[in-house]
């Protein structure tokens, strides 16, 4: 049986971000964040760089939260104090769809950040490209999404609109501090295992330019939260059969590491303007 919260029979998955607000706020001394940034991989190096960090708290002592499963994520929670005077969260912790433990879990997170006072969530990631002129270690702004997972962090008859879900005003203050970023439509696919050359080109197909294993999912809840929504693609490969090599996580690893200081002085610099 789980013992997990958001598991639970009955389990109000608003109560339990609440709580856990609560609960940063308590460890960080800082009652209300502004800004929420969940860092994927090759993006962790802008939490040094965003400003003072307060507080750093190991994410699984806040509830709700779990320790993540993949290389790349640091599963702390940061609490920092941006030049501007507002405060930053910054999520090292990201449960993924394709563990397994439902959506509630991997939503968490941005419901936390929402419940902590944040009326931003940026959302990064590496992904694959499929636009054959982007290179490995360039970042794109994410414009729009295709989910799919076929799921959905909204419960019930919750009609939630996602027009704009990906906030125009947010990638022209991106644009301002970086004129030459390229955008593009995010694909979220289940996972673990990378797509097909198939699946790529279904992707494409249908609109698509980015394909990952997270985000979307995310990026609905934190609308249905009331946050405005920036979300980054590192590009860490071109996709299956866009690139003639085999896929690696290795591959996306050491893109992110190649890219981690330039990417992450941007998104900190972004921040910084928000």
């Amino acid at each position: 049986m789980s013992t997990h919260p958001l598991d639970a029979a009955g389990a109000d998955p608003f109560e339990i971000a609440k709580e856990a607000a609560a609960q940063i706020a308590e460890r960080s001394g800082i009652e209300r964040h502004d800004v929420a940034l969940t860092l994927g991989s090759g993006w962790a190096k802008a939490a040094d760089l965003l400003g003072e960090t307060v507080a750093e708290i190991p994410a699984g002592d806040i509830v709700g939260f779990s320790k993540p499963a993949v290389v790349g994520h640091v599963g702390t929670l940061r609490s920092v104090a941006l030049p501007s005077g507002k405060h930053a969260l910054v999520i090292g912790a990201r449960t993924h769809y394709y563990e397994n433990h439902g959506v509630r879990r991997v939503v968490h997170s941005v419901r936390t950040a929402a419940a902590t006072g944040a009326s931003v969530m940026v959302l990064t990631n590496g992904a694959g490209g499929i636009k054959p002129t982007w290179k490995p270690g360039q970042p794109v702004l994410i414009s729009d999404h295709l989910n799919l997972t076929a799921d959905s962090p909204i419960e019930g008859a919750n009609f939630v609109d996602l027009t704009d879900l990906y906030s125009a005003r947010l990638r022209a203050v991106a644009r301002e501090v970086d004129p030459t970023l390229d955008d593009g439509v995010y694909v979220q696919f289940r996972g673990p295992h990378y797509e097909t050359p198939a699946e790529v080109q279904m992707a494409k197909t249908l609109g698509g330019h980015i394909v990952g294993m997270s985000t979307a999912l995310e990026a609905i809840a934190a609308r249905q939260a009331g946050m405005e929504v920036l979300g980054f693609s590192l590009i860490t490969n071109l996709a299956a059969g866009i690139q003639e090599t085999p896929l690696s996580h290795a591959e996306v690893l050491e893109a992110g590491r190649e890219a981690e200081g330039r990417i992450s002085g941007l998104l900190a610099k972004i921040v910084g303007t928000l």
